[in-house]
């Protein structure tokens, strides 16, 4: 048994160029990668780059003791990243930090003031009939179509599932159509009703206490008060295809009144007339996107209301019913943005609706996501706002860099000092863990989203420390073979296995130590956490790939072999004991007498 195993070690000792080529071919993709996507850098936080970081608390709303969980902060999160991209912000990143906080970090080059006042409000979902719809966000009317069904786009008729559709109106086009798209999607989607209508439906829609569209203002009043007339003159001006123009568009209106509103249809900005709030979203119990694989209708929005969300839908549902396009269309409108305008054929009964057509699963999610913020009962307040500017985040990067030279050139001086010769191996092994770090951190940024802040820095330096001191166990344990007698190949082998136990437990203990940190903190703690994690994963996999190997090659060459006084492992300066050597046995003593 022990022969066999003594040529596999032998076998895996005589090729240590095999771990060498794996490491250099995986550098040598990474880097590749890097260059390919374009990231030649590492994304860079708010405290280095410049910007503002605005930390968001959760709270949960009266009555609601159990309101902050993952599904409501992650809806909370895309509501904050629409906020934030309303303002034409490009690299601006929204993420929970932990069970109830939500780190908005915001480049420079923005107004911080109306940043915090976008994020840190709660969200508004309302539903308002549609008054008047220009499709081109700038001018193009849409002009009724001669009856309802004549836009339905294969919706079901009237029956147990009362019906409605969402129109995805598009330049040129004023009435909804099945065969128009917008991005590679039919324009036309069909909201149905899930429970059956009641007789009371009707009843309950002319004896509605909500203002009905006809007596809303619109276009062709001919004595429009001097309200509307304000309210028409301000939607004939409204371009949505401007951004500061759809930023302050409906601002400040009052929930009884009539406002003006944007909306995108595919690529397409139109431009909304919307009468009062006739459904609070707060009067939604629950929105989900659903796959229909019985009826094969793909991907819907079901939503549910409240009894008193209930009753209002109805009554709204069956009064819009009566009108021609646009004016038979529902809008629903988050934070002053219509986000969806399905046009009704009938009233809506019971409290139960679900939206199917042409939904990827993607804009199904997103939707139900929308309406369910519109009840979400949970709202934020501010824990901390830290502005730095570019200049500042310039030098902050600068001294961190000095700090990280100084530190690594002092590791340098005193490997060259004391191991001599091994400083080699231990230097090549620091550049090529610096390579992967690197190369890595800018392939995380636009990957996962990774920021290089100041304490991710401070985490790099750290890491300095952790990967020489993984060269210095080996080189020791090598040495102390030597020590014993033994010759170079020897010792760099019998070295290794001792070695390689102590390397495990100490980055071990460094990775579990940064796993905890990770978990535990909040906000730029996190980065620290990260950085040290990754660098002391990253110290195994050059110890294992590069630096045993890489001595394992120099061991065989003279100028380490023969103890030379410049390698660092020279017996004499070591205090090496002499070799061990057979003696002869002494021959027995001859009897006197014999001789």
């Amino acid at each position: 048994m022990a022969a066999p195993k003594k040529g596999r070690s032998a076998s895996a000792q005589s090729k240590p160029g095999r771990s060498l080529a794996l490491i250099l071919i995986a550098i040598a993709a990474l880097t590749g990668g890097m260059f390919a996507s374009g990231h030649t850098t590492p994304r860079l936080g708010i405290d280095l780059a410049g910007g503002t970081s605005i930390t968001l608390t959760a709270v949960n709303e009266p009555g609601q003791p159990n309101a902050i969980n993952k599904t409501n902060m992650d809806t909370a999160v895309e509501i904050m990243n629409r906020r934030v991209n309303g303002l034409g912000v490009s690299e601006a990143e929204v993420q929970t930090q932990g069970d109830r906080n939500i780190i908005v970090n915001i480049p420079r080059g923005t107004n911080s003031k109306e940043a915090r006042e976008q994020v840190g409000t709660t969200a508004k979902l309302y539903f308002r009939p549609v008054l008047q719809r220009d499709a081109s966000g700038t001018g193009a009317s849409a002009s009724p179509s001669p009856s309802p069904s004549s836009s339905a786009g294969g919706s079901a008729s009237p029956s147990p599932s009362s019906s409605a559709s969402k129109s995805k109106a598009t330049s040129g086009s004023a009435s909804p159509s099945s065969s128009a798209t917008s991005q590679g999607r039919p324009v036309t989607d069909a909201l149905k009703a899930t429970s059956t209508p009641s007789a009371k439906s009707s009843a309950s829609a002319a004896a509605s206490t909500k203002p009905s569209a006809s007596a809303l203002p619109s276009s062709s009043a001919g004595s429009a008060s001097g309200d509307t007339a304000k309210l028409q003159a301000q939607y004939a001006a409204l371009d949505c295809t401007k951004p500061e123009q759809r930023a302050t568009a409906g601002k400040g209106a009052k929930k009884e009144d009539p406002t003006v509103a944007c909306g995108k249809d595919g690529n397409v900005w139109n431009k909304f007339l919307l009468g009062p709030v006739a459904v609070d979203g707060t009067e939604i119990k629950k929105a989900q996107a659903v796959y229909d694989t019985q009826g094969a209708a793909g991907w819907q929005v079901q939503m549910t209301f409240n009894n008193s969300g209930a009753k209002k839908f109805a009554d709204i549902t069956g009064q819009l019913s009566q009108k021609t396009t646009p004016q038979n269309e529902f809008a629903i409108v988050l934070d002053d943005e219509v986000v969806s305008h399905p046009y009704v054929q009938t009233a809506i009964t019971g409290g139960n609706a679900e939206i199917s057509g042409s939904f990827t699963q993607e804009d199904a999610q997103s939707l139900s996501n929308m309406l369910s913020y519109g009840a979400l009962p949970l709202s934020f307040k501010e824990s901390s706002v830290t502005t730095v500017t570019a200049a500042l985040g310039g030098e902050q990067l600068h001294a961190g860099l000095i700090a990280g030279a100084i530190g690594l050139a002092l590791v340098v001086i005193y490997l060259v000092v004391y191991y001599r010769g091994l400083a080699a191996i231990a230097v090549a092994s620091l550049v090529v863990s610096a390579v992967l770090t690197y190369v890595i951190m800018a392939l995380l940024g636009p990957t996962i989203g990774f920021a290089l802040n100041l304490p991710a820095v401070c985490g790099a330096i750290v890491a300095i420390g952790i990967t020489a001191d993984s060269f210095i166990v080996y080189f020791e344990r090598v040495r102390d073979e030597i020590r014993e007698g033994r010759s170079l190949r020897p010792a760099v082998e019998r070295g290794w296995p001792r070695a390689r136990r102590t390397i495990l437990v100490s980055d071990f203990v460094s990775f579990l130590a940064a796993a905890v940190l990770f978990i535990v903190t909040v906000g730029k703690v996190q980065g620290f956490a990260f950085t040290l994690g990754l660098t002391t994963l990253l110290d195994v996999v050059v110890v294992f790939l590069f630096t045993k190997p890489l001595l394992t090659i120099l061991a065989r060459r003279q100028f380490f072999a023969s103890g030379h006084s410049w390698s660092g492992l020279d017996p004499k300066r070591l205090g090496a004991k002499p070799p061990l050597r057979r003696t002869r046995r002494p021959s027995a003593p001859v009897d006197p007498k014999e001789a």
